[in-house]
């Protein structure tokens, strides 16, 4: 019998993986060694007060995604690093971090609580480490992660340390969605995801420098939009290249047909300077690119996933801040 590969198959039909970043308020990462289950807070080193709270926030519907993260010296450490990003309100490059560094994982839970509270659980810590980069390697929840993941990981690491970057962490990190783009990353505090990564790829994400039409084939979108606003996002980043990285953002969908068709959206973003521009942009169903796809290597039956083309574009407002000499 042969062994279906979700993200072989991903590659060989070409679907576009912009606008697969998935829509989160705020990230919990717990520091656990593998091996995980397939559903991570199961495995045997997560503690049952953690599984408890994970449960209550997941019945609770609210926009918190949990993630066990690991990295190769976490099943040596004496201490559990807890990381927390939660999303900035308006214009924004992302999410904010606070950064926890717990005698046990025991205590997860706890600081959690205190956190989502608003009080302070103490351990809190500041790093010079301004970027964490997730890297699927979930290979009990989809063998794609496994086949894909541990490999890019690898190489990942080996990449960051050449290009001598000591403030960047890649961890290993339990499913977060679309491992049909398998190698798939996470590059926090931005949170914009990235999938079918090579070495390449990830260098020019990694120094923002290089060829910018590699984010055609390997961005999956920002995870502070909306997944069909992820679209207009990707035209701008192509347009205004790396700079754009630099800029803060935020966008809506103003107005949606009923059939999800046809999507009006406003997307207004903030130079350095402090210049400002709004564009109102019109989405249409992209037939060409809507397909009908297994979304992981277990799945029984495809999924059809709605592309979207933009298809006007216009400027509605600008401030723009003159430069003094």
């Amino acid at each position: 019998m042969n062994t279906f590969f979700c993200s072989d198959y991903t590659r060989q039909v070409g679907e576009d993986v912009i606008g697969s970043a998935t829509n989160y308020q705020t990230y919990i990462l717990v520091e656990c060694p593998p091996p995980w289950t397939s559903e991570a807070f199961n495995s045997k080193w997560v503690p049952n007060n953690l599984q408890v709270l994970v449960e209550e926030v997941q019945r609770a519907r609210l926009p918190i995604r949990f993630l066990l993260i690991a990295n190769d010296s976490s099943h040596k450490v004496d201490h559990t690093t807890l990381l927390i990003y939660h999303r900035l309100e308006g214009l924004s490059q992302g999410y904010s971090k606070h950064e926890f560094k717990l005698p046990n994982i025991e205590q997860v839970a706890v600081a959690v609580r205190k956190w989502l509270s608003g009080k302070n659980s103490g351990y809190v810590i500041e790093t010079n480490v301004t970027r964490d980069i997730l890297v699927c390697t979930h290979g009990s929840h989809d063998r794609c992660c496994a086949r894909y993941g541990n490999p890019f990981y690898f190489y990942a690491n080996a990449t960051i340390s050449n290009l001598d970057f000591n403030n960047i962490r890649l961890w290993k990190s339990s499913h977060f969605g679309g491992h049909r783009f398998a190698p798939t990353a996470i590059d926090l505090p931005e949170g914009r995801y990235y999938g079918v990564l090579d070495q390449d790829s990830f260098q020019s994400i990694l120094t923002r420098s290089g060829d910018i039409q590699c984010l055609n084939k390997v961005y999956r979108g920002w995870g502070i939009l909306p997944t069909a606003m992820q679209i207009l996002e990707r035209e701008l980043i192509l347009q205004y290249g790396w700079d754009w990285f630099n800029y803060k953002v935020v966008g809506k969908i103003i107005e949606q047909s009923l059939d999800n068709n046809t999507i009006l959206g406003e997307l207004t973003f903030e130079q350095s300077s402090g210049s400002q521009y709004t564009y109102q942009v019109k989405l249409v169903k992209d037939e060409t690119k809507t397909l009908q796809v297994k979304s992981s290597c277990n799945a029984t039956k495809n999924l059809i996933y709605v592309k979207y083309a933009v298809d006007s574009l216009w400027l509605a407002s600008s401030k723009v801040v003159a430069y003094s000499t």
